[in-house]
């Protein structure tokens, strides 16, 4: 209620606390913190806040706004819980702050504003919208630029909410209309503050919004010409978020409006161009407008080409012209972005694996989206270039137009790019290489007659003065790598391939960090195209990259790990030798040795680490007992803090889950590479550690309350069960209890992943019983009927996740070779959801065990297949080339099939598609 009045010993009190919260000292801001949260059991706390905020004008600035601030975090996260008398009075007397003097009180009582507004809806604070709409017409600068910068805060973070009826009034009816009124103001920061509430309507379409378009479109037209280049910026967003969502209301004024855009996206102003640019981005990104795009090309590949050239802002940034010979100095803490791991997960291998990547707008051209996203191999070496600039913008305007228009942009581009590639200006070569780089995905069919002069160009401007030159030369060789490596002849890889991989290598060695940096990345690249083909390169490759530790700052050995782990993973079992893997675990070991169990830089060596393991195989086994070792302290240590950080109910020192996941797949990667001598290294250690054993601390895992820890712990009961299957027997009947319980129908998205990998383990546990025919499988069989129930409604749920439905059907297949008369009576019930959700995955052992445990089902209970036979036959003709007791058993169960149906086989096979009859009579003879 406004007749609340202070106390004044508790005001003088507060104001004190306030003022010192400013000091500088820590430990004071700390003292002064705990004093004021012991504030929050003082029921009218909030309202001393609001009264030093509004009612005290002769306080310092900042200890009003820091007042605030408090006040609007309260209300952010317990508005319910103030006192009715409180929550008016702050109601009551918050929205004169609006009309202060000072511009830091203003700016806070917005933010308090929007919070109160957001906790209780503006239909139950009708006063506010109303005191502010009044106030943008008050000849009160203050006031009108503070209800106006209050306006724009709350549409732009309460749109929706708005959009109703208060006392049978729609607020927006009037708002909009007197928004757009305000674009012809003579204050700019009026017009820019209008220009942002307007443009905060314009995606939700609300019937109030789409009442008012044309007189806002028109009003658009009028201010596009605005000598301010922030309200020039904010009509170019208007107008971008309008092809987005309204481009009907723009096509018939196209020409005018891409005329704008266009000469928008050169405007000297960086803010401006960059809006602009957004406009192309937009528009290529938006299929159903392609036929209004197409006769604009020739005039926007231009003006993007050149909007990719560098700024001299950010040249300024980039230190361009300094001496580039910077291999030596070490990088800024700033200059390390924090590592994501998300650990492994098991999943189907399927025929259609590749994805469609776009420039991104997280990295330099590359995205950050994806973990295998081919544009993660460039990143500029500073803050300002891993923000989203006009360069990127253009760069992923022109990817996505050259996927849409692929050879029409081409030959538009071609004369320019021709031009450029050989200028004297490095700056010329250099966007003109981006462009290059950025056409490549789509422009392929068109390009690739010019890759036999287009990959010697690239590979001779690594050898270019200019480090940005050979840094992105780096990245469009990466981008051509899949062209670099085809297997087309001798001549070929001799001519473009071993070039390549000779020219990377050589720039992972360069003397600039950020070619460096662009270099491993593309190698890594090149690597996962190559694949096999590095074979007889092996050992140069290793020494190359070995060699980089000495010259490697912290940056840039994160790239290089994962360079090396790429490396294993596409070569494999030929890194299985010993003179390999002694090479590379010279340096890995040296850096492994200076870094503690919690240091930040053990997570992408761990990753690497998890790789290397894999595919050294035995080569790794007089390297397996430390590294096994360390794992399982690190384990260990991080679930003991969590225990007490958990029963201390301390979330400050709740430790970072990353490293308990990456000990947890580093093992993994060692007990597959290891195979079965992994068993004799784990009983070793269970015998003579002071640690817990791998298994008491694996049950721990497998409870943590983390999925992603979950998800790796379930991994590595898998691969137990492929690789040393007798070392979980004494706690299988715990583990199956365990796993049983995370395989869900609908998993929560952070779930899924457990999900999977639970599925998966319980097919390896049950595939081992019979590599292992002696055992006493009764632990396991109790289960299967639980297992059954759970794995079946994944199979037969229309919104399944594709990868857990794919693991559900392997995993009841695999069961049914262990349990087939417990599984058979269900046959009918999922026989064809089981048939068509392994269609696409890749022949593999997993596969053809699944299979060979279905046709066990079927032997038992024929007549479960008989409403499923087509989705059979297709699943069988779909398989490649099947084992040759998978080919028996299919020859035998179809053939029954035959004998059993007897005259009407001929009309069963005619009710087949063509193709499908015609292979089973061709391969089985039927």
């Amino acid at each position: 209620m406004s007749s609340w009045q202070p106390q004044p010993e508790g005001l003088e009190q507060l104001l004190s606390l306030l003022a010192d919260s400013l000091s500088p000292n820590t430990q004071v801001q700390k003292a002064v913190t705990q004093r004021l949260e012991t504030f929050n059991a003082i029921p009218d706390y909030n309202s001393y806040l609001c009264h030093v905020l509004i009612k005290q004008p002769e306080q310092e600035e900042r200890v009003r706004s820091v007042a605030g601030l408090i006040l609007k975090n309260n209300i952010k996260f317990g508005w319910l819980k103030f006192p009715v008398d409180s929550q008016e009075y702050i109601k009551t007397v918050l929205v004169d702050g609006i009309g202060d003097s000072a511009p830091m009180v203003r700016s806070t009582t917005g933010t308090a504003i929007v919070a109160v507004l957001e906790e209780c809806g503006p239909e139950n604070w009708p006063l506010a919208l109303s005191r502010l709409m009044a106030s943008i017409d008050s000849t009160n600068v203050h006031e009108q630029e503070g209800a106006f910068s209050t306006l724009a805060k709350v549409c732009e973070d309460m749109y929706k909410k708005l959009d109703c009826e208060i006392a049978g009034v729609r607020p927006l009816d009037f708002m909009i209309p007197k928004f757009i009124q305000m674009l012809t103001h003579q204050s700019p920061k009026i017009r820019i503050h209008a220009l942002s509430c307007l443009n905060s309507f314009i995606p939700t379409q609300s019937a109030s919004f789409v009442a008012n378009i044309d007189q806002f479109i028109a009003a658009l037209f009028q201010t596009a010409s605005d000598g301010v280049a922030e309200v020039r910026q904010h009509v170019c967003s208007a107008l971008v978020r309008l092809l987005a969502s309204r481009p009907d209301k723009l096509t018939p004024e196209m020409n005018n409006v891409a005329t704008f855009m266009l000469y928008s996206t050169q405007d000297k102003n960086e803010e401006v161009a960059l809006e602009a640019c957004e406009f192309w981005l937009t528009f290529a990104e938006e299929n159903h407008l392609r036929d209004h795009l197409r006769p604009l090309l020739d005039r926007v590949a231009p003006v993007l080409l050149n909007t990719m050239i560098y700024s001299e802002t950010e040249l300024v940034m980039l230190q361009a012209d300094e001496d580039d010979d910077d291999a030596a100095v070490p990088d800024k803490e700033s200059d390390i972005k924090p590592h994501v791991y998300g650990g492994k997960t098991h999943t189907q291998s399927t025929e259609q694996e590749q994805q469609h990547h776009k420039l991104g707008r997280d990295a330099e051209f590359p995205s950050d989206d994806e973990d295998e996203d081919d544009f993660d191999d460039f990143d500029d070496d500073d803050e300002l270039t891993s923000e989203w600039t006009l360069r990127k913008c253009s760069a992923a305007a022109l990817d996505i137009l050259s996927i849409n228009y692929g050879v029409d942009l081409l030959n538009i581009l071609l004369p320019y790019l021709k031009e450029r590639l050989f200028s004297q200006d490095w700056l010329q070569r250099e966007s003109a290489i981006l462009a290059l780089g950025a056409i490549a995905e789509g422009c392929i069919e068109g390009i690739e007659p010019h890759l036999p002069q287009l990959v010697p160009y690239l590979v001779n401007a690594l050898n270019d003065t200019k480090p940005l030159v050979r840094s992105i030369a780096c990245w469009a060789l990466a981008r051509y790598s899949s062209w670099s490596v085809q297997p087309i002849s001798v001549e070929h890889r001799n001519n473009y391939f071993v070039p390549t991989m000779e020219g990377l290598l050589r720039m992972v060695h360069d003397k600039n960090k950020r070619v460096q940096e662009a270099g491993c990345s593309a190698f890594a690249t090149l690597e996962e195209e190559a694949g096999k083909e590095l074979e007889p390169f092996l050992k140069p490759i290793i020494e190359h990259l070995v060699y980089a530790f000495q010259k490697y700052q912290r940056k840039n050995l994160l790239i290089l790990y994962d360079a090396i782990g790429t490396l294993a993973d596409a070569v494999s079992s030929s890194l299985d030798n010993e003179e390999y893997v002694t090479l590379l675990m010279q340096p890995l070991i040296d850096k492994w040795q200076n870094l503690a169990d919690d240091d930040d830089d053990i997570i992408p060596l761990f990753e690497c680490l998890s790789s290397l393991t894999v595919a050294a195989g035995s080569s790794f086994i007089k390297f397996a007992q430390p590294v096994y070792e360390r794992c399982l302290r690190i384990v260990h240590g991080n679930l003991v803090q969590l225990q007490t950080a958990m029963g201390q109910n301390d979330e400050d020192n709740i430790p970072d889950r990353t490293f308990i996941i990456v000990a947890l797949d580093l093992i993994s990667g060692m007990v597959q590479g290891l195979g079965g001598n992994a068993q004799e290294l784990i009983m070793a250690n269970q015998t003579n550690s002071s640690t817990p054993s791998l298994l008491e601390l694996l049950l721990f895992c497998l409870k943590h309350p983390d999925s992603a820890v979950k998800q790796s712990a379930y991994a590595l009961v898998g691969d137990l069960a492929v690789s040393c299957f007798p070392i979980l027997l004494p706690v299988l009947g715990t583990l199956v209890a365990d796993l049983i319980q995370q395989i869900e129908i609908e998993p929560s998205t952070d779930a899924v992943s457990v999900c999977n990998n639970a599925a998966w383990a319980a097919g390896e546990i049950a595939t081992s019983f019979t590599n292992y025919p002696d055992l006493n499988k009764d632990d396991f069989v109790k289960y299967v009927p639980s297992l059954v129930e759970r794995l079946v409604p994944i199979l037969l749920h229309p919104k399944s996740v594709k990868s857990l439905a794919e693991n559900a059907a392997v995993t009841i297949g695999r069961i049914g070779l262990v349990c087939p008369e417990i599984v058979a009576p269900h046959l009918h019930v999922f026989a064809a959801q089981w048939c068509e959700s392994l269609w696409e995955i890749k022949d593999n052992e997993e596969k053809d065990s699944a299979f060979r445990g279905f046709c066990k089902l079927v032997q038992l209970n024929p007549s479960g297949l008989a409403s499923s036979f087509q989705f059979f036959c297709n699943a069988v003709v779909r398989w490649t080339s099947p084992s040759a007791i998978l080919n028996e058993q299919f020859n035998a169960l179809l053939h029954s099939f035959k004998a059993a149906a007897g005259a009407s086989w001929d009309a069963q096979m005619a009710a087949l598609p063509q193709p499908i009859s015609t292979r089973l009579r061709e391969r089985y003879g039927l």
